[in-house]
């Protein structure tokens, strides 16, 4: 919470500075380009059925929300960027009652000096966890299930400091290749490491559950991060963005993590607009298998774009 507490003080400090008058000696500075990007998205889905629908299927309502804000500073050679990624949703399917499908907090800020046309260095800072609390359901011999909390908010999060260079041929794409990527990773929720499979292995999410530890810290280690967007068609847009992170230390194939999230949206019309979102996760600290998610939905997606010049 501390981090979200400084980030959002730094982040509202230099937003002020968008309405300041540049000084005498700043003006001999090339100029100042404040560029902004906010998405919000409501999707909602239902379906029902007749006690005589033959096909077998159950009365359910669907919701979910997103939010998405990036701001770009540029001056001369130095640049900051910021971006704000928060997704939600939940489903009720009947006789099963409310359950999470979709959960999301992704904070980055980044720091980066131009080297040359396509590339530069930069130092970045994010931090990735989720509102609410995540379940294992178990089915009662009474054929019911049982929910098992194996996640919370700050249970897992990870805050991971980057230093290295970043590759931008264009504004749709960035590569950035860190070879110094230190990463914390908190797990504030002792009661789920009962609850954990990994916790069988002494672990929960890499945190020593044995010990009842909370925090674990990697020092030695490489983190690459791509993000593509792209305008498929005047109506269509595409995001993708994929992170993979190497401990030095535990250097084995099985052991790199993984995660891809990729998201299509569709417009209908001006407001609505259909979207498809999944995500692909390996972590050996969480499950030694492939995860999968995916969410197909049709809502109402508000977007605007803005640039400054001082």
């Amino acid at each position: 919470m501390l981090f979200i507490a400084i980030f959002a003080s730094c982040y509202s400090s230099l937003l002020a500075q968008i309405d300041t008058p540049l000084s005498v000696s700043d003006s001999l500075v090339a100029d100042t380009i404040w560029t902004t990007s906010t998405r919000f998205g409501i999707n909602f889905n239902q379906a029902a059925f007749s006690d005589n629908w033959t096909g077998g299927a159950v009365n359910s309502v669907a919701f979910s929300g997103l939010f998405n804000y990036l701001t770009s500073y540029q001056r001369g050679s130095w640049s900051w960027d910021n971006t704000v990624d928060l997704l939600y949703g939940v489903i009720n399917n009947q006789g099963q009652g409310i359950r999470k499908s979709q959960d999301r907090i992704f904070l980055d800020s980044k720091v980066g000096y131009d080297i040359s046309e396509d590339w530069n260095g930069y130092g970045s800072l994010n931090f990735l966890t989720q509102f609410a609390p995540g379940f294992r359901y178990v089915a009662l011999p009474s054929g019911r299930e049982d929910g098992v909390r194996i996640s919370n908010l700050l249970a897992p999060a990870f805050l991971t400091l980057s230093l290295g260079f970043e590759y931008m041929p264009n504004k749709n794409f960035s590569l950035r290749l860190s070879p110094f990527s230190p990463r914390i990773t908190i797990v504030n929720d002792t009661t789920l490491y009962n609850n954990l499979e990994s916790s069988m292995n002494g672990t929960a999410y890499g945190v020593e559950s044995r010990e009842g530890e909370t925090i674990r810290y990697e020092w030695l280690a490489f983190q690459l991060l791509m993000s593509w967007n792209k305008s498929i068609t005047e109506n269509i847009g595409f995001q993708a963005r994929y992170l993979t992170f190497t401990n030095y230390e535990q250097l084995s194939f099985d052991q790199i993590d993984h995660r891809l999230d990729l998201t299509i949206t569709a417009k209908l019309t001006q407001y609505i607009n259909v979207n498809f979102s999944g995500i692909a996760l390996y972590d050996f600290d969480q499950t030694e298998e492939l995860q999968f998610s995916q969410l197909i939905g049709v809502g109402i997606l508000l977007s605007r774009e803005k640039a400054v010049v001082d």
